[in-house]
């Protein structure tokens, strides 16, 4: 058996779903291994494992030294085992017309080592896919980049505030496609998590219904309703998210309840990378609006599209002139991170010194239009009468 884990950028009890999985299954069971859901990050060490497992470095060298423990390697090519490609037509239905391209789907060969797989993770509201979990572990979270990048510029096309928080987002039925072509039998456990980690629900089954039913739970408790935008938002990582490629969670979760021409600032000193894996391209490239990339498409196609996705998501919704070459943010991301001035203005962000913050100033202000998020990334914000962009009427 094959456990399949988020690594250490989701809140989820995975220690206690791991060590009670094992107590039952592993004298039962010729081999239970586990292994780690990166998508594109960067591959854990051991100690980092450890602690997302709930053991001690004893305890696995001991209780648990027949376990092998995985990092999924999504860039290297002999990893990975193609399973064909999604056809044209079907990509075509699957994305409401958005695209028709024949998509290539690759996953960690490994899996086709065991007889069974049991996923275990947490759903909570996502920018690419509307909720994440089920399938979602497979892909991006085992995959290789053809699928990945695609599926997450699907997402970006269509816009965080139209995806997250939805359903049966078109990114979801293409995820759920590919999940469909792993053959090896699966198991999954979704979990429900509120306060500091705790369970609040579990869900038993295949992917598809294990998902499908935790997103439910998942929308009740983790989607919090304004009344108003706020023109100030102060946005607080916490410190699971050690790059921007992870803690621009801070925004995609906040973008919907800030008001037109207003700042949200993300909050992080700890934050000094942009990104270990794609930050060269990121500094390069820029944040950008969906627009400015589609206008120019030419000009950027050939760069991978799940960081393109990324650039996106992080700059929020705008437009873009290609006939002047200016682009209009919707809102004004600023970064008071341990990221440098000056390369917050390379990647088109604003930048603040963190230490000319007090968090406490942005507290109790809401009826200013001011909102402090304390602990963001895993709670969705919405207003409650969306507007158009984010799907009202």
């Amino acid at each position: 058996m094959c456990l399949i884990i988020p690594d250490g950028t989701r809140t989820a009890p995975v220690g206690l779903m791991f060590k009670t999985l094992f107590a039952q299954l592993a004298g039962a069971v010729r081999k239970f291994d586990v292994m780690i859901a990166l998508g594109t990050h960067p591959p854990m060490p051991d100690a980092a494992i450890n602690e997302r497992v709930e053991i001690t470095a004893a305890e696995r060298a001991t209780t648990y030294r027949d376990v092998e423990f995985i990092n999924h390697e999504w860039d290297n090519p002999a990893a990975l085992r193609d399973l064909g490609a999604i056809p044209a037509a079907e990509i075509n239905q699957l994305s409401g017309g958005l695209f028709a391209m024949d998509v290539p789907v690759h996953v960690n060969r490994r899996l086709f080592d065991y007889d069974q797989l049991i996923i275990v993770g947490p759903v909570f509201p996502h920018e690419v896919v509307g909720f994440s979990g089920g399938n979602k572990y497979l892909f991006p979270g085992v995959a290789g980049p053809q699928i990945l990048n695609f599926f997450h510029w699907l997402g970006a096309v269509v816009t965080n505030p139209m995806i997250i928080g939805n359903k049966w987002t078109p990114v979801r039925k293409v995820v759920d496609r590919a999940g469909a072509m792993v053959t090896v039998p699966k198991l999954c456990f979704a979990m429900v998590v509120q306060g500091k980690g705790e369970l609040a629900g579990l869900f038993a089954g295949t992917p598809e219904q294990a998902w499908d039913d935790a997103s439910e739970l998942s929308r009740e408790l983790h989607i919090t309703y304004k009344d108003r935008p706020f023109h100030t938002v102060l946005s607080c990582a916490p410190a699971m998210y050690d790059e921007l490629w992870v803690g621009g969670k801070c925004m995609y979760k906040l973008e919907p309840i800030v008001a037109d021409g207003g700042e949200l600032i993300i909050y992080a000193p700890h934050i000094h990378e942009v990104s270990v894996v794609h930050g060269k391209m990121i500094e390069r490239i820029g944040y950008h609006c969906v627009q400015y990339f589609l206008k120019q498409w030419d000009k950027f196609k050939h760069e991978p599209w799940g960081t393109l996705a990324h650039s996106t998501h992080v700059h929020g919704i705008g437009t873009y002139d290609e006939k002047t070459g200016i682009e209009t943010p919707r809102v004004r991301v600023t970064l008071a991170t341990g990221i440098p001035e000056a390369t917050c203005r390379k990647i088109n962000l604003g930048y603040r010194d963190w230490r000319t913050i007090n968090k406490d100033d942005y507290a109790n202000r809401e009826h200013e239009g001011v909102f402090l998020e304390p602990k963001a990334g895993e709670r969705l914000y919405h207003l409650r009468q969306k507007p158009k962009w984010a799907g009202g009427e």
